[in-house]
């Protein structure tokens, strides 16, 4: 089981590792070595996901996510390939775990007496001063 929550956990069959080879430097085993690690969820048949969640995380991680609702996350930061499957992980966990922060609501709020009086002060001020730039316009008007 891959803990996300206190309350929420992802079952080991539900994650799909595939080895990959890396890009960038790694020495002679940089052709011979499947290092890099492609971790495929399937977010749109997950039964581990409550469906608040699985929304949140459809929206949150769209650019990664498949036409059929499996996101993908590839890692190759490292050069084992223990070290970039535990960097998969934990950037699977991370990216459920942001999905599954419910976002507050918003309360419209009216804007203050205060604030309105200053709005039109403001206005009246910026009136005045275009009023003044006229040509021919007496300034005690």
């Amino acid at each position: 089981m891959l803990t996300i929550t206190p309350d929420l956990a992802i079952a080991e069959s539900e994650i799909e590792e595939k080895f990959i080879r890396s890009t960038g430097p790694g020495g002679q085993n940089v052709n011979k070595v499947a290092t890099a690690v492609q971790l495929r969820f399937d977010v749109q048949h997950s039964p581990s996901l409550p469906e608040t969640v699985r929304a949140r995380l459809l929206r949150l991680a769209a650019k990664r996510i498949t036409t059929e609702g499996i996101l993908i996350i590839e890692a190759h930061r490292f050069r084992t390939q223990e070290e970039n499957r535990q960097d998969a992980r934990q950037r699977l966990v991370a990216l459920i775990q942001k999905a599954a922060i419910a976002p507050r609501t918003r309360r419209p709020t009216k804007p203050t007496a205060a604030s309105q009086a200053r709005r039109l002060d403001n206005k009246r001020r910026q009136s005045q001063i275009k009023h003044l730039r006229r040509t021919g316009v007496d300034p005690n008007d």
